[in-house]
């Protein structure tokens, strides 16, 4: 079948899948390559092949910039084409080529899956046009144009030209010479939609003219510029010449073509004037010295970075919300916040569209393993632009951020510049791991050295050492990850957005489990969602027996552990049946629980729960109290610090000031020495918000009464028995939750964070106490505290009575 009967030889359907292209026009018997990348777009061709004999209706986008177009987005009119083959590439992208094969006018668009279809209403050619000088005339005359355009030096494919020249109607000739035409969709668009034949004819007919009209002119200019060649232009072609003829006899200078090779990466590069200077320079210092000298090597090393780096490249940032928050949803679970703070971004830039918007600095606070690395490869993944990771961790010398100077051998850009090479972008999501863990010495302040890069005013012109000419830090959305915060300098903290990220609760963490580290852990160890099945309880046996941390990497790699177990089973054995994960089954091949309940099982003097922050999340803390015959010196141990010992010393004046209201004899306290000890003496604690724990173990130990063990506290005391806020709240309520104790003392000051924070299935299991007073404290944490009140009623009646 020859390419111009095609159509004659086919019944056409109604009903087609629909490609949106765009700035592209097929006209019919035209065959073009397309390149499609759009899901949609992609089910479209898969439709096309597999239930639509391969044709599929291809019409032009009104607006190219639209991701996913509606049916007022696109032209009426379009083209009815067969997909001649298909090829897979490897950026999930499919390259077809089609051939056209009629017009076709869109009646109805609709969606059906996940792609778009369309009902065409077939535009007929007519079958015979009455001959006249007219149409003979355009027809002769549009073949003599082809033959000078050509002459002129357009290019056609040969085939192409013989198929033209051998077509004598209207209609046809006409889209077959519109496919060849340098015009804008646009123009190629009105031409698509003119469905008289003659018509037709004659404006491709005007086009060609013009078009020639343009081919003559460059012509005439090209002969000019030779013909007015100047002497240095001669000199270029001859030293040209000079270099073939040494590259025949191979004596090619080796030395020029790195110094043309360096010239035509720096004009390409796109560097502010001020840095095409400095490279200039250095490319014309390197072109007077010897190739083989060490200098000549530095050179060519500095060169190589300023071309590589992304002076002018940047990313399109996704500015669709609702994606984006797809993307964040799908990778993490929780973590409002942060989402809500992505979001703010994305919404500003849409508004700005993108103008003077300056990249964000966030500070992600919290523990081990709560996702604040991989949180920060989902933001990137968000907003559609390239991540780089440098981790800070014990990094000491101030060159690491700012670079080495080029005097030194093996100097090379710090760390900031290395990760924008690498990102190839001047606007990538930048993340600074563990920027709480910077050290500093002789070498100088790697901290001090990132206020620069960190303050918004300043980065826009950072210099790196190394580099020497100032580099736009102002695009690039920077992250930070740190486990605490008091060990960042202030200055550096002023500069950033902190955001806290709390450790997870069981019931946050069955959920992750669930529905984030088995799907994954199955993946990673070959295994199918039908082979394995892990219960709740079993989940939570892992959790509990097996990890103790804020976030949930430990109980990934438990997790992984058991899969591996299976796994080594079904290879030994070949799958008999599905595996039923339950507490017998991890106990099988975990092996004993490594952690046991920290929950006191009896109420005892002198011992108290107390509630302790730590970097990987909240802790409970025993804190015991005892007496020995002595002079009333108070004894502290523990590894304790200057803060949480003078806690303590607060804490027994408070006391002391209270014998008389509380029935205590003031004498005992003189004839008795006091030690209080909070246990896991090798681990370094310090803060005052175990000040009522304390106070409540020494009460407990004078009064001679035990302490709830089901009741937890935290909170600074003044010496007049008022109870301040501490910091840490959410992760000591889920540390007390996790050794299931249920009612937990707290400052009356943190009541709104606590009540806004915990979620809520928390709030609801546990009992939360919020005093203001010690006097609020000992009633509920002493047992048999009614019967104290009492006692002191009797000493008061006693001693009127004497």
């Amino acid at each position: 079948m020859s390419l111009l009967d095609y159509e004659e030889e086919m019944e056409l359907p109604k009903e087609y899948p629909l490609l949106p292209v765009r700035d592209l026009v097929l006209f019919p018997y035209m065959v073009f390559p397309i390149f499609v990348g759009r899901p949609f777009s992609i089910k479209a061709v898969e439709e096309a092949i597999e239930a639509n004999d391969r044709y599929i209706f291809i019409a032009m986008q009104k607006d190219k910039d639209i991701d996913e177009p509606k049916e007022d987005d696109l032209y009426k009119v379009g083209t009815v084409a067969t997909i001649l083959r298909m090829m897979r590439l490897e950026d999930n992208r499919v390259k077809v080529l089609v051939q056209g094969v009629a017009r076709g006018k869109i009646k109805k668009m609709y969606k059906e899956g996940d792609l778009y279809k369309v009902e065409v209403e077939l535009i007929e050619e007519p079958k015979e046009i009455e001959d006249n000088i007219e149409v003979e005339a355009l027809i002769h005359s549009i073949k003599d144009l082809l033959d000078k355009a050509i002459t002129l030096g357009k290019q056609i494919v040969p085939d192409l030209v013989e198929i033209i020249k051998s077509v004598e109607e209207p209609g046809k000739l006409a889209d077959l010479v519109a496919s060849i035409l340098d015009i804008k969709p646009e123009e190629a668009q009105k031409l698509l939609e003119i469905t008289n034949p003659v018509e037709r004819l004659r404006e491709v007919h005007n086009l060609f003219l013009k078009e020639i009209g343009i081919l003559e002119i460059q012509y005439k200019i090209r002969i000019a510029a030779r013909e007015s060649m100047e002497k240095d232009q001669k000199e270029y072609f001859l030293r040209q010449q000079i270099k073939a003829i040494q590259e025949e006899l191979g004596e090619l200078d080796e030395k020029k073509e790195e110094i043309e090779t360096y010239r035509k990466k720096i004009e390409e590069s796109g560097m502010p004037p001020e840095v095409r200077e400095e490279a200039e320079k250095q490319l014309k210092r390197l072109e007077k010295m010897h190739p083989d000298s060490a200098e000549a090597a530095v050179i060519r090393t500095y060169l190589d970075w300023l071309v590589e780096l992304p002076w002018n490249k940047r990313t399109k940032d996704k500015l669709d919300l609702t994606r984006a928050k797809k993307i964040l949803d799908e990778d993490h679970y929780d973590l409002e916040k942060v989402k809500e703070r992505i979001l703010e971004y994305l919404a500003v830039q849409k508004l700005k569209k993108g103008k003077g918007i300056k990249g964000p600095i966030l500070c992600f606070v919290g523990p081990p393993g709560v996702g604040k690395t991989s949180l920060g490869k989902s933001i990137a993944k968000a907003l559609g632009r390239r991540f780089a990771r440098i981790s800070l961790g014990g990094i000491r010398d101030e060159a690491e951020i700012r670079g080495h100077r080029r005097t030194y051998v093996g100097a090379m850009p710090g760390r900031i510049i290395q990760a924008i090479k690498q990102a190839g972008t001047k606007n990538p999501v930048i993340m600074l791991d563990e920027v709480d863990k910077i050290g500093m010495d002789f070498r100088g302040d790697p901290a001090s050295a990132l206020l620069e890069v960190l303050d918004p005013e300043q980065n826009k012109n950072f210099v790196d050492l190394y580099l020497g000419v100032p580099f736009d830090l102002s695009e690039v959305m920077f992250i930070c990850t740190a486990n605490r915060i008091d060990t960042i300098p202030r200055p550096l903290l002023d500069r950033m957005e902190v955001i806290r990220i709390p450790g997870y609760s069981e019931e946050e963490k069955l959920y992750i489990a669930k529905n984030y580290l088995i799907p994954r852990q199955l993946k990673e160890n070959g295994l199918k969602p039908s082979d394995v099945e892990f219960t709740d309880p079993a989940i939570r046996f892992i959790i509990r027996g097996y990890t103790r941390e804020a976030g949930v990497r430990s109980l990934e790699r438990q997790i992984g552990a058991v899969l591996r177990k299976i796994a080594k089973e079904i290879a030994l054995k070949g799958k008999k049946k599905k595996y039923r994960i339950t507490k017998n089954t991890v106990r099988k091949f975990l092996g004993a629980p490594i952690y046991m309940p920290e929950k006191e099982k009896h109420d005892e003097i002198g011992v108290v729960t107390g509630l302790a922050w730590t970097e990987t999340g909240g802790e409970i803390m025993k804190i015991e109290a005892t007496r020995m015959p002595g002079k009333g010196q108070l004894i502290l141990t523990g590894s304790l610090g200057d803060v949480m010992k003078e806690s303590a010393m607060a804490a027994l004046s408070y006391v002391k000031s209270k014998t008389i209201d509380y029935g205590l004899d003031p004498e005992e306290f003189s004839r008795y020495d006091i030690h209080v000890h909070v246990p896991a003496g090798a681990i370094p604690k310090d803060g005052p918000s175990a000040g009522i724990a304390i106070a409540t173990a020494i009460f407990s130990l004078f009064a001679q009464l035990p302490v709830r063990a089901d009741v937890a506290m935290t909170g600074e005391i003044t010496l007049r028995g008022h109870v301040l806020p501490v910091g840490g709240l959410k992760e000591k309520i889920l540390a007390a939750k996790r050794a299931d104790i249920n009612t937990v003392i707290l400052p009356k000051g943190n009541k709104e964070e606590v009540m806004e924070d915990l979620p809520a299935f928390v709030k609801k299991s546990m009992n939360l106490v919020f005093v203001e007073h010690m006097e609020e404290v000992l009633p509920i944490a002493i047992k048999g505290f009614d019967k104290l009140k009492k006692k002191k009623k009797k000493k008061r009646i006693s001693k009127k009575a004497v």
